[in-house]
């Protein structure tokens, strides 16, 4: 026969491995939610305003509707100064650091090269980011060749696929206050960018510092999408995209156009990040969603792009 000591110690056992279970469970869910998910969430919808806003900034400025993010090597550079950091270190934070730290390198190099010449400062410009992505891109190659193909060139060649999928929350509350930045100074500053897009001669009759504004821009614009990159890699077309459709649908005013392509951008690679996640039995890399899907509509778009200009 059980006594009522053995009763109540059979009972107290009972609640506490039903507390102890709720208590695991609430941690999973809490893991999961606050770890996996909600970080995963804020770096797509940072990434994709950014780039997005980034792309407008740059298109607006250069008067030109086929400028991405990319124009000055920013992408280039942080993709070689990522390759470094996986080859010296085994850190992510230094891979990170070190990506950011190269993307700059990679537009003052632009910049460096486009005041070597006195002629046409936009076209020397692009011209000047064009050598500077070459270069990286090349230098890229090289680590590429020389890493080690077992272990240290797949995991490079994943990260230049980009990708969400090791982004944590340390990151993103470090990243995330200066994109956030950056985003609402070029929001602030939409205005001046209605000015240049007008060309030099009507803005510096206007009264504007037209070198002071442009490196401005050049510099906000640099610093959101490198930090893209330290956030989730390469992840191409969305600076391209996603501007002209926000131009189809509210028209070239900047003060108007940045927000609308920072929201519209946000949606976006939400929606892919989850289809990137659900299609396939395994995730693919959000990169190659964004290409696959970017090339045939942008196709389209252009062929719609011209009243966003008008």
């Amino acid at each position: 026969m059980i006594g009522l000591g053995d009763l109540g110690r059979f009972i107290g056992l009972q609640f506490s491995d039903r507390f102890t279970m709720e208590e695991r469970q609430y941690q999973i869910i809490k893991n999961v939610l606050f770890d996996i998910r909600l970080p995963r969430i804020a770096a797509a919808v940072l990434i994709g305003a950014a780039l997005s806003v980034s792309g407008a900034v740059f298109q607006s400025m250069f008067i030109n509707p086929l400028v991405s993010p990319g124009l000055l090597g920013v992408l280039s550079g942080a993709s070689f100064g990522a390759s470094v950091g996986m080859i010296l270190a085994k850190s992510w934070f230094v891979v990170q650091l070190s990506a950011f730290a190269f993307g700059m390198i990679a537009v003052l190099a632009a910049l460096a090269i486009s005041s070597l010449n006195r002629g046409d400062r936009l076209l020397m410009l692009i011209l000047g980011g064009i050598i500077s992505g070459a270069l990286f891109t090349s230098l890229l190659s090289v680590i590429k060749y020389l890493a080690d193909p077992y272990e240290q060139l797949p995991a490079i060649v994943y990260w230049l696929m980009g990708g969400l999928s090791a982004v944590d929350r340390m990151t993103v509350l470090t990243v995330g206050g200066p994109i956030i930045g950056g985003i609402c100074m070029a929001l602030l500053l939409s205005s001046y960018l209605n000015v240049l897009s007008m060309g030099d001669e009507e803005a510096r009759s206007l009264g504007v510092n037209v070198i002071l504004l442009r490196f401005i821009f050049i510099f906000l614009a640099t610093v959101i999408s490198a930090l893209t990159v330290v956030l989730g890699g390469i992840i191409g077309w969305v600076g391209l995209l996603i501007p002209h459709i926000a131009r189809m649908i509210v028209g070239p005013d900047n003060r108007i156009l940045l927000p609308s392509a920072a929201l519209i951008g946000a949606a976006y690679l939400l929606v892919t990040d989850n289809a990137a996640r659900l299609l396939f039995r395994v995730e693919i890399p959000i990169g190659i969603l964004t290409s696959l899907v970017g090339i045939p509509f942008f196709a389209f778009v252009l062929c719609k792009a011209k009243k966003g200009w008008s």
